[in-house]
């Protein structure tokens, strides 16, 4: 069953159907295995619950907020703070380019906004510096990673939506991952920077340059805080803090003069097609992922990891490498949807923390954005720069490895996910 619904799957991509139309063909594939009088009863049923969760509601206004604050201006006053802090630096626009992922990942949490945003307006300036466009393209795709993992995040709710797991806690244990990646595509940005003696461009900025770009980006900067202390201290709910931050953004948008009633409008188009993609790509997934469970596929695969279950490090790389390569060659949201309910009691049996496993799965999800050949922050960075997608293809395995490096340093530290939640938590 598993094999003829694989094949369904991967023929009806190649045939370039939408995806959701392909998950649903596969599902119904499946019903027919199991038992074909469910179609109509069952099929319906599992589509509309898979999207009926409040919690979920959340994941439309963190992407209109993400979107508000493009078509406002607070974007840009972000970019100018992170050019000031770290733009004097040898490779300054590079270090500027990942600094930006960071602050832009406090309000949007998609890898595929920020590449967007922050691509068109990032790749020609770090080429006018003397970055090859190949490699400002591939930073841009790479640094993009950090917007699902520091809060808020879209795989995060999903993953706490299917796994009864505090959306709190796990917001908290990705700002410590986040800034680890933050720092190993610095790291990256200034090897790259040395090696090809890129020159410092700019000076040191005095304290009060530095103080006018903090307030202008101060009202920027405070949605990633109402994010997570609302839901953490527990004044709000997911979706509420979801509302209050479109709503705070808009009104700072207003208040600056930066938020036009037609930008307005273009910002709840952009979301509301967003969403749709998302949802129904969710909906569908949900349907094949009660039809495995149904089918006691996830009893089966922890019958066939048992013979590990006592070494969740080991665990832990299997789960990583499953997830990795299916995300490869998968949406993102619909292989996080359908691999979760099928890894995470395998690793709840080894031992694992569900805010631990949330982490590591969101990364390993997030990791795929950049690998081929479904990535799509390369797609997008790709289209911004102007560049060959086979091209920038070839060059994106050094951000892919980089990245995998943090995972793996997560894995083997469980402390660095776990410390925060425990702390604040």
């Amino acid at each position: 069953m598993i094999l003829t619904m694989l094949a369904v799957f991967l023929g009806h991509v190649l045939l370039g159907l939408p995806l959701f139309i392909a998950l649903l063909t596969t599902a119904l594939v499946g019903f027919l295995f199991v038992d074909p009088s469910m179609i109509p009863r069952m099929m319906p049923q599992q589509f509309f619950g898979g999207i009926n969760v409040f919690s979920l509601m959340a994941i439309p206004l963190f992407i209109l907020a993400g979107n508000l604050m493009n078509v406002s201006g607070l974007t840009e006053r972000l970019m100018g703070l992170a050019r000031l802090l770290v733009g004097h630096f040898r490779g300054g626009m590079g270090h500027v380019n990942v600094v930006s992922s960071v602050f832009f990942a406090g309000v949007n949490g998609s890898a595929v906004a920020d590449t967007s945003a922050l691509g068109s307006l990032l790749v020609p300036a770090m080429e006018r510096e003397g970055y090859s466009r190949a490699f400002a393209a591939g930073l841009t795709a790479g640094s993009s990673l950090i917007g699902p993992i520091i809060p808020p995040s879209i795989f995060m709710i999903l993953y706490a939506s299917l796994t009864n797991t505090s959306v709190g806690d796990l917001f908290l244990a990705g700002v410590i991952p986040g800034l680890l990646l933050g720092m190993a595509f610095m790291g990256m940005n200034a090897w790259y920077a040395w090696r090809n003696d890129l020159p410092k461009r700019g000076k040191l900025p005095s304290g009060k340059e530095l103080g006018l770009a903090a307030v202008a980006a101060l009202p920027a900067l405070v949605a990633p805080f109402i994010i997570v202390a609302g839901i953490v201290m527990g004044f709000v709910t997911p979706t509420e803090s979801g509302a209050l931050t479109a709503l705070y953004v808009a009104m700072c948008g207003i208040v600056l003069g930066g938020l036009r009633l037609t930008q307005f409008w273009l910002a709840i188009v952009d979301t509301a097609r967003l969403t749709s993609a998302i949802f129904l790509i969710m909906a569908a997934s949900a349907t094949i992922s009660w039809l495995l469970s149904y089918a006691q596929v996830p009893a089966q695969f922890v019958t066939l990891l048992s013979p590990y279950i006592d070494n969740s490090f080991l665990i832990l790389l299997m789960l990583s490498g499953i997830t990795f390569v299916t995300g490869m060659f998968m949406e993102e949201v619909s292989a996080l949807m359908l691999l979760t309910p099928i890894i995470a009691p395998v690793a709840m049996m080894a031992g694992v923390d569900p805010i631990h496993l949330g982490i590591i799965i969101t990364l390993n999800i997030t990791i795929a954005l950049i690998t081929p050949p479904m990535g799509a922050c390369v797609f997008v960075a790709a289209a911004v720069s102007k560049l060959e997608i086979v091209s920038l293809f070839r060059t994106i395995w050094p951000f892919v490895l980089t990245a995998i490096a943090v995972l793996l340093l997560l894995i083997l530290f469980p402390s660095l996910t776990l410390w925060l939640p425990n702390v604040l938590g």
